[in-house]
């Protein structure tokens, strides 16, 4: 039989995993994209653009104008992604600096999957922290 203390540890502990899982995917889900980057003015403007142009073209430049309105519209919508990993990053902050000490997980780790260096500033977590 499990003591309550220990039960509750683990379901603390599984809760951090859950959470650490999540802001992770939801860095990897929103990779900055290589090149310079479009405002989302631009692209409204593009978006509103293409419709007049789409209805005017031969059908092999059709194709390519309806994909690119496709394209802006996920692109668009991957921004609007950006205020939920802000909440999930603020989670993050909150127990990342006990969750890597509990499980040996170094600055250096964090970078490596891509977690911004002032992230793991506002956890508390320095490139001198324990474990690297």
């Amino acid at each position: 039989m499990v003591s309550k203390e220990v039960h509750d540890a683990r379901a603390y502990g599984q809760a951090q995993g859950r959470t650490i899982s999540r802001y992770l995917n939801a860095l990897d889900q929103n990779k900055s994209k290589k090149g310079r980057q479009r405002s989302k003015e631009k692209m409204q403007a593009r978006m509103s653009e293409l419709p007049a142009q789409i209805a005017q073209a031969k059908p092999l430049r059709k194709v390519h104008l309806i994909q690119e309105l496709m394209n802006l519209e996920t692109e668009l919508n991957q921004e609007h992604g950006t205020s939920e990993i802000n909440a999930i990053e603020s989670e993050f902050i909150t127990i990342a600096a006990e969750y890597s000490a509990r499980n040996g997980i170094s600055y250096a780790a964090w970078r490596e999957v891509g977690v911004q260096a002032s992230v793991l500033k506002a956890a508390g977590l320095s490139r001198t922290s324990a474990n690297d």
